[in-house]
């Protein structure tokens, strides 16, 4: 394995110990949504459980976790729980790297599918999800269901 310069993302499964890490780049992540969003649920609640039973992966620029995927495998489909990258990370392509690992392991799985559900209010990854290939197939109430075919 390649060793990432310092300024790259080395991406790995994510360990028990670093939930606290994880955690904090969730919520940083989530940060400008929660003051627009006011029925945003919490969103790193529980990734100690996500990481003890789910796929989770994180992103290390020098040691220090900036990015995020929970992901958790279903019959035929991989469900993408969470992606969070840390604002001053954004715009690096952090998390399309971590949406191609996604639809790498969900082939690895041998689903035919990735689904997600993301807010209705949160517009522009509405906008990133379709322009990668997803589609919306449903709205309930603030939740918006999008689906991608492998």
């Amino acid at each position: 394995m390649t060793q990432p310069t310092p300024n790259q993302a080395l991406i790995r499964p994510a360990r028990a110990e670093d939930a606290k890490a994880l955690a904090t780049c969730i919520d940083a992540a989530y940060a400008r949504y929660r003051a627009r969003i006011a029925d945003l649920p919490p969103v790193s609640l529980g990734i100690e459980e996500d990481i003890a039973h789910s796929r989770v992966w994180v992103a290390e620029v020098a040691g220090e976790i900036v990015a995020g995927l929970v992901m958790v495998m279903g019959d035929g489909f991989v469900k993408l729980v969470n992606i969070a990258v840390q604002p001053e990370f954004g715009g690096r392509g952090l998390g399309r790297q971590l949406i191609a690992l996604c639809e790498v392991e969900a082939r690895r799985h041998g689903a035919g599918e990735i689904r997600l559900n993301t807010h209705a209010e949160m517009a522009e990854n509405i906008t990133l999800y379709t322009r990668l290939g997803w589609q919306e197939v449903e709205r309930k109430g603030n939740t918006v269901l999008m689906t991608k075919r492998l």
